[in-house]
């Protein structure tokens, strides 16, 4: 049902819908690129907020020749891969044929709103796509789609509040980043011996991380089903950014001995401190206890900084990381530099958690705003400047 004063029109309609250009063959030649256009591509846009400030690449003047330049204030839309991302490009760019550029005609659609309407439709268009060597869609599909519009002063008001949650996502994504290069600076201090905390003073040794840890190596729990549900209470771990799989509410497998401990995983080299009890998916992982004499958070941040160094995958404990070298102090000054980086690690992942929620907050006020289901309130004196 279309809210009262809103209508139903094609994104054709709102805008100038125009796929990128880019002829050259092979399309990674080097002659076509290094000059001062900047050539965005889908991982820039992919990786973008809500405004495009960055490019990996750019073209010089034979590549502008096979390409098409696009003004900024323009919404770039991915068509092909990762299908549906979007930005604002706040400078003049080419693009390749897997970038659409939509550019709102004046008085019809609002840039930032537009941008914001078509952020809600990412599922839709990826499910519209078609698969060939890669997920596709092109401009057959987007030019007709169907956009539920209110009047264009409707429009910039609503694009006035949900920048205004923009703003405070960037400016805490902004605080995230700068704590995250702190911890990363301070690691490389008191994990080195560079800066000592007061009222420790003598030489560290060194020694390797087999002679620190001890592991186990834990029966994998085997996943019957992909459903879980918030009341079971035992963490699955694996491998991936999170670690956490889903819940389970068998006791079975359930590992509990020694905690805290590291799990560490063989092909992706991540690691992470537990102290609750879990199951794990997958074999490849070791269950990480510290020897007598040793703090094992501390153990813990200094694995971060040998992970960075060695990189890679299939980077397995026993023959790699067991016989790296890492610093040592005391006992008493592993376990207070611990508590430093801890205190670094609740401040980040405060952070997150709000970054989080504010996100969460504005992905519910879009559906409210851009469906009519909110209506904002315009008064007589804004209506009359429109």
């Amino acid at each position: 049902m279309v809210p009262e004063g809103w209508s139903q029109v094609k994104l054709q309609d709102l805008a100038l819908v125009e796929r990128g250009k880019f002829s050259a063959r092979p399309r990674n030649d080097p002659k076509y690129y290094g000059g001062e256009m900047p050539f965005v591509q889908t991982g820039d846009v992919a990786a973008a907020n809500t405004y495009l400030s960055n490019y990996s690449q750019s073209l010089n003047g034979l590549g502008l020749g096979v390409s098409k330049i696009f003004p900024a204030g323009t919404i770039l839309i991915t068509i092909a891969a990762n299908i549906g991302e979007t930005a604002i490009t706040t400078f003049v760019a080419a693009c390749p044929d897997s970038v659409v550029a939509i550019q709102p005609y004046p008085g019809r659609a609002d840039v930032f709103w537009l941008k914001m309407y078509m952020e809600t439709l990412r599922d839709s268009l990826d499910d519209k796509a078609t698969q060939n060597a890669q997920k596709n869609i092109n401009l057959q599909v987007l030019k007709p789609l169907e956009i539920t519009a209110p009047p264009y002063i409707e429009q910039q008001k609503i694009a006035k509040i949900l920048s205004t949650w923009d703003e405070a996502i960037a400016t805490k994504e902004q605080l995230l980043a700068n704590s995250e290069q702190q911890k990363k600076a301070l690691m490389q201090q008191l994990l080195r011996g560079k800066k000592r905390l007061p009222g420790f003073e003598g030489e560290w040794g060194k020694v390797e991380l087999g002679e620190v840890l001890t592991y186990k190596q834990p029966t994998p729990f085997l996943v019957k089903s992909t459903e879980y549900y918030d009341d079971y209470l035992t963490p699955v771990l694996t491998a991936g950014k999170s670690f956490i799989l889903g819940y389970t509410d068998e006791d079975f497998g359930v590992f509990e001995d020694g905690l805290p401990v590291i799990i560490f995983d063989d092909f992706t080299t991540a690691s992470r401190f537990v102290d609750f009890p879990f199951k794990v998916k997958s074999s490849a992982m070791k269950i990480l206890n510290a020897r007598p004499g040793f703090s094992i958070k501390y153990v813990f941040e200094a694995m971060k900084m040998i992970r960075f160094a060695v990189g890679g995958h299939q980077r397995h404990w026993i023959s790699v990381f067991s016989s790296l070298v890492i610093p040592m102090p005391s006992l008493k000054e592993q376990q207070a530099i611990a508590s430093v980086l801890s205190s670094a690690n609740n401040e980040i992942e405060a952070l997150k958690g709000c970054l989080r929620r504010l996100k969460e907050e504005k992905t519910a006020l879009m559906q409210q705003l851009l469906t009519g289901k909110r209506r904002v309130k315009i008064d007589e004196a804004e209506r009359a400047t429109a």
